[in-house]
């Protein structure tokens, strides 16, 4: 029985070790290939904020769609960069958390949970999976571990 618990403590420690890095590493990468392929697509296509600027929730209803367009595009662009390099991973994730309530409410809050319908799933998974990167920052695995490391001495 104590070689059980003793293998327990063992894997238990273990999990705390990578705990620190790799949850937060998948979390910013799946997320900034998320944006990133977004970013492109605006980068590369037409603005259609126009059709949907009633529905943008204020005050974004009152800025011009030309710049919220180019302040979602460079977000989703420079903030999946970010979260790729766990740079200003704090800053980029309530960046991303900004973009992702104004694309709920504007696009997805109408059209049901479901994902195929356009509905508003994906936002809200893209939502709960920013807040931990907000609130704990990017992990080990990233440059913002390193330049806190650096400055702690």
């Amino acid at each position: 029985m104590a070689s059980i618990v003793s293998l327990g403590c063992t894997v238990v420690g273990w999990l705390d070790r990578i705990g620190g890095f790799l949850p937060q590493l998948g979390l910013r990468l799946v997320l900034a290939y998320e944006f990133w392929e977004s970013g492109v697509e605006k980068f590369h296509g037409e603005n259609w904020f126009g059709e949907v600027r009633a529905s943008f929730p204020f005050p974004f209803n009152l800025m011009p769609v030309e710049l919220s367009w180019q302040l979602a595009m460079w977000t989703e662009l420079l903030g999946a960069v970010g979260l790729v390099l766990g740079l200003g991973t704090r800053f980029w994730a309530l960046g991303l958390i900004v973009v992702d309530v104004v694309a709920w409410a504007s696009v997805h809050a109408g059209n049901g949970y479901n994902v195929c319908s356009n509905g508003w799933k994906l936002p809200l998974f893209y939502l709960v999976m920013l807040l931990p990167l907000l609130f704990q920052g990017a992990g080990r695995a990233s440059l913002d571990h390193l330049v806190a490391r650096l400055y702690a001495r």
